[in-house]
């Protein structure tokens, strides 16, 4: 069996999963609860959190069925959070739909998120006994280390006196933690030693921090059509990534920077698209566009590096790897 049919049978095993485990929460047209669950999860997405976690559990010899408990969990805290970053960057756009609080309002996508959240530990109800504890733990501690990732980063927008190191950290909290708890959550449900789990956690931190620098790299230079959301984004609200900040030490980029930042003109109009233009080209001229590359190859590096003291079959592994690589060069 190939790496490409192992991941569509993850893939269609959790979607039905995730099918039987939503019948318990019906909606209905009116309802402003539920719906709004059932919408944001019809919309798809990458998966790769929920996919994850099978994969590390059947590679540390476990079944599905251990396992989808946590990739429950994980998806549908993840599209909680998605739910609620999408009211405190007043995005328009999700999977190229309307968001949901754009859809309803932004009191019903602040309760649905808030149920979603108690789905989550719901669905993780029916993790082995024996991992419960250990994956209970680690999930309650992503989450606080989530929550306080995004406070960073909206923080990060009023400072002026950001590093890059502070940055890393900030992303390692807001996307990594995830991606890492994912796969150590999977693979202690298959029974892994404390060792075992560690390294799967290493893997999918660096896979996070790639992913996430990958995720900002498309925010600017992407195309909105293959992202599903509005490109620039990042650059109307003076984010701090890590092409801002790289920009920010060079010369000419920094006085582009000066010149645009505190101006937050209104997404689709004239102005917008000037300051999204002129700084996007002020990140080209400082190199910015080169050291996220640079940095997501390093982190891609330091995953296969984990992934290589699991001591995988070659088939098993192939898979993590080619998702390592994957991550740098997807365009959505």
């Amino acid at each position: 069996m190939t790496s490409i049919s192992h991941e569509a049978r993850w893939r269609e095993a959790l979607e039905q999963a995730m099918a039987t485990f939503l019948k318990a929460y019906p909606a209905s047209a009116a309802d402003g609860l539920y719906a709004p669950v059932h919408y944001l999860l019809s919309l798809g997405g990458k998966r790769i959190r929920p996919v994850l976690a099978l994969a590390a559990c059947e590679a540390e010899g476990g079944t599905m069925d251990e396992a989808m408990p946590s990739a429950l969990a994980v998806e549908l805290f993840h599209n909680f959070t998605l739910m609620h970053d999408d009211i405190m960057d007043a995005a328009p756009l999700r999977r190229g739909r309307p968001t949901v609080h754009t859809k309803w309002s932004e009191n019903a996508a602040i309760l649905s998120g808030d149920v979603m959240y108690t789905l989550a530990l719901t669905a993780l109800e029916g993790t082995p006994a024996e991992a419960l504890p250990d994956v209970l733990r680690l999930f309650n501690v992503t989450s606080r280390e989530v929550c306080e990732g995004q406070q960073s980063d909206m923080a990060f927008e009023a400072r002026v006196d950001v590093s890059v190191e502070e940055y890393v950290a900030m992303i390692r909290l807001k996307t990594s933690v995830l991606l890492a708890a994912s796969a150590a959550m999977g693979a202690r449900a298959a029974g892994a030693s404390p060792e075992r789990v560690s390294a799967w956690y290493r893997y999918g931190v660096n896979v996070g921090l790639a992913f996430q620098i990958q995720d900002d790299y498309l925010d600017t230079f992407g195309e909105s059509g293959a992202t599903g959301k509005q490109v620039g984004g990042d650059i109307l609200s003076d984010k701090k990534t890590l092409l801002w900040l790289t920009t920010e030490a060079h010369a000419e980029g920094c006085d582009a920077l000066k010149a645009w930042a505190g101006k937050h003109p209104a997404t689709g109009t004239e102005q917008a698209e000037a300051k999204v233009r002129a700084v996007r080209e002020a990140m080209v001229l400082a190199g910015a566009d080169l050291e996220a590359r640079r940095r997501m190859e390093a982190h891609v590096a330091e995953a296969t590096q984990a992934l290589a003291e699991l001591h995988l079959p070659e088939d098993v592994g192939s898979w993590f790897e080619g998702l390592a690589q994957h991550v740098t060069s997807r365009t959505h």
